[in-house]
């Protein structure tokens, strides 16, 4: 007698879809020939030796036990000198930094911490595809505020103000965002922070794993920075996307001390402790790679430039991204759905790229491309792109 699964599912898990993102790089991989894949946030960067070299001495010297559950005293030193040079925030070593498994454990602990059935957190989309999921398997309910690509997909206070009610536990930001591109300035924030003042009960849950990935004029700005804010947020970070370390799953959530120690409880039992050998390949990352970040961001900045041109020279509309290493054109104008012109670009052109609705319903008429590849790769996706382009214009217009 054969049994039958699907009611000893949870209801949560079975609501919850698959990643989209995933599929199209599993369909690429299926496919014969040569793809290029722009599809997945992976640097195309090797880790930085220096930091390859500390993981590797550490193993040599037989560092492979278990390490404390917070992390080892060392990381938290070297991440709250990070935090403390490169963005002015203070934390306290000791009882205010937790070492997780990449920024997306960080996430899910902050949820499981934070949240009681029933509880609202507000999420901003698009957004990272965990987001909504992390809420949900905590049994929380999303509440979406989307942006939009006239706003240059920025938080808008109005909007931000309209979904809070009395049941908000907490508000998810990500920015430089994935999968927009955009980003929030200080007076961007401020205009948020002035909202968030009225309602002190509010914890913002900001996901800052990209802040190091900022180009143009306007420096990146954490909303912790805000004397009123720091209290009240808790700032998830890593090394996956900067430092090029995405294997190495190693990330970190500063805050309020409850709060991280709370978190840290959940962590003990579900994950116990993060990678030892990547907790000492971060210190030499948090403490000397200053340089490895800025070369690979100065890289990352002479393909956004090419790529944005690249989109708009095919006759695709795009709001020039500042941050992260995604671009978010629009492909509405061209009367086909994301997912059509991502299955259809990669059959056709064998390009992999991911459909906006991937990251939430306000997504839709979007396509995500990053630019973690090579240029040789951008280039000429952007040749195959202009030409599938000019194929659906064909096609569309009357004899």
């Amino acid at each position: 007698m054969s049994i039958s699964y699907d009611d000893k599912i949870s209801d949560v898990v079975q609501s919850i879809p698959p990643s989209a993102i995933r599929r199209f790089f599993d369909l690429a991989n299926e496919m014969k020939g040569e793809v290029i894949s722009l599809s997945i946030g992976e640097p195309d960067f090797i880790t930085p030796w220096r930091v390859r070299e500390a993981g590797i001495y550490s193993l040599d010297q037989g560092y492979t036990h278990y390490s404390p559950n917070q992390g080892y005293i060392e990381v938290r030193r070297a991440i709250a000198k990070y935090m403390q040079r490169r963005y002015g925030l203070e934390y306290d070593p000791v009882s205010e930094i937790l070492v997780t498994v990449g920024g997306s454990e960080a996430l899910d602990l902050a949820a499981r911490t934070l949240i009681n059935p029933g509880d609202e957190v507000i999420i901003v989309e698009p957004c990272f595809v965990s987001y909504k999921a992390t809420v949900l398997l905590a049994h929380g309910v999303p509440v979406i505020v989307a942006t939009r690509q006239e706003d240059d997909f920025k938080l808008r206070p109005d909007d931000l103000e309209k979904a809070i009610t009395t049941k908000t536990k907490y508000i998810m930001l990500g920015y430089p965002c994935n999968p927009t591109g955009a980003t929030m300035t200080r007076s961007d924030l401020q205009e948020i922070v002035q909202v968030l003042e009225k309602y002190p009960d509010i914890i913002v849950l900001s996901d800052e794993l990209y802040s190091e990935l900022s180009y143009g004029d306007d420096p990146f700005v954490s909303v912790a920075s805000f004397p009123s804010m720091r209290d009240r947020t808790i700032v998830v970070n890593g090394f996956s996307k900067s430092f090029a370390m995405t294997g190495w799953r190693i990330g970190y959530a500063v805050g309020p001390d409850k709060i991280i120690q709370a978190m840290n409880k959940v962590h003990q039992y579900c994950i116990m402790s993060s990678p030892t050998t990547a907790q000492y390949a971060v210190i030499e990352a948090a403490l000397h790679g200053d340089k490895d970040v800025h070369i690979m961001r100065e890289e990352y900045n002479r393909r956004r430039r090419v790529i944005h041109k690249g989109l708009l020279d095919a006759g695709l509309t795009c709001f020039e991204p500042t941050g992260a290493f995604y671009a978010f054109p629009s492909v509405r104008e061209l009367g086909i759905s994301s997912e059509e012109f991502c299955e259809r670009f990669l059959m056709e052109k064998k390009v992999a790229i991911v459909p906006g609705n991937a990251f939430g319903d306000s997504g839709e008429g979007h396509v995500r491309i990053s630019y973690a590849s090579s240029m040789d790769n951008i280039k000429e996706a952007l040749v195959r792109l202009a030409e599938f382009v000019k194929d659906i214009k064909r096609a569309g217009s009357p004899l």
